[in-house]
């Protein structure tokens, strides 16, 4: 029987989330993260775990950097919770669809408003 990547993918976004609310202990990354997608090869040996995260660029990048550490310990504790014989290898990346789609709100509101748009925040 073969595993679909698709499953493995939704199962791991569950417990990747779960896993960074009640078991990583890293100060450097912050609450306000959220794992929005998954993507697994369709040999199971790599997953993109996308993340959204809340705050400064500051912020963002510090817990991009502490999440790319916390990666092994994420993948040990993957192991018995997806029953695979061979859990995916795990990369962090920053998932900016979030940004982008708050920043087109933002310029149909201003729209909306009648407020100039400057050139500048087209880009």
């Amino acid at each position: 029987m073969r595993i679909r990547p698709e499953k493995v993918a939704h199962l791991m976004r569950r417990e990747v989330a779960e896993i960074l609310q009640q078991r990583l202990r890293d100060p450097r990354i912050s609450a306000m993260v959220s794992v929005t997608d998954v993507e697994v090869t369709h040999d199971l040996s790599f997953a993109k775990v996308y993340v959204s995260i809340m705050g400064s660029p500051e912020e963002r990048a510090s817990t991009l950097e502490a999440l790319a550490h916390a990666a092994g310990f994420v993948r040990h504790e993957l192991g018995p919770r997806l029953g695979l014989r061979e859990v995916p290898e795990v990369r962090f990346i920053h998932d900016e669809s979030l940004d982008r789609g708050a920043r087109v709100e933002e310029l149909l509101k201003r729209l909306h408003d009648d407020l100039p748009v400057e050139d500048e925040e087209l880009e």
